[in-house]
């Protein structure tokens, strides 16, 4: 995993690599204190969010690269009740309003699942 960039003292933003549903990969700056949420909605990148981070449905789930996984912070109990009805899930998953970007995190890799259940949708 790469350390933070540094050129001449300058520290650069931590970079996020988002896998899109196609295969296509977008490496983007991150700033510290984001959620991999806010991030992808910055950068028009396609993770719905529907209850706009407030823990209340599973549209922002991801799939963490393995490497990346058990660097994250352990998901808290609402956050894994909320993963039960992600669409896809995988034993890597997490919500992107739950995963804050921090320095360690710089060059997180986080794929798009093919689809999402939107339980407000589905009623």
């Amino acid at each position: 995993m790469p350390a933070l960039r540094r050129a001449e003292g300058f520290e650069q933003m931590p970079k996020v690599t988002f896998i899109k549903t196609d295969g296509t990969r977008v490496e983007i700056d991150a700033p510290t204190g984001l959620s991999v949420l806010e991030i992808a909605h910055r950068n028009n990148i396609d993770l719905e969010g529907a209850c706009e981070g407030s823990l209340a449905c599973s549209t922002c789930h991801v799939i963490v690269d393995p490497e990346w996984y058990e660097i994250l912070p352990t998901a808290k109990e609402d956050e894994e009740d909320m993963l039960d009805l992600a669409f896809g899930l995988t034993h890597t998953s997490r919500l992107g309003c739950q995963i804050i970007v921090t320095e360690e995190l710089d060059g997180l890799i986080v794929s798009l699942p093919a689809g999402t259940r939107n339980m407000m949708q589905d009623k």
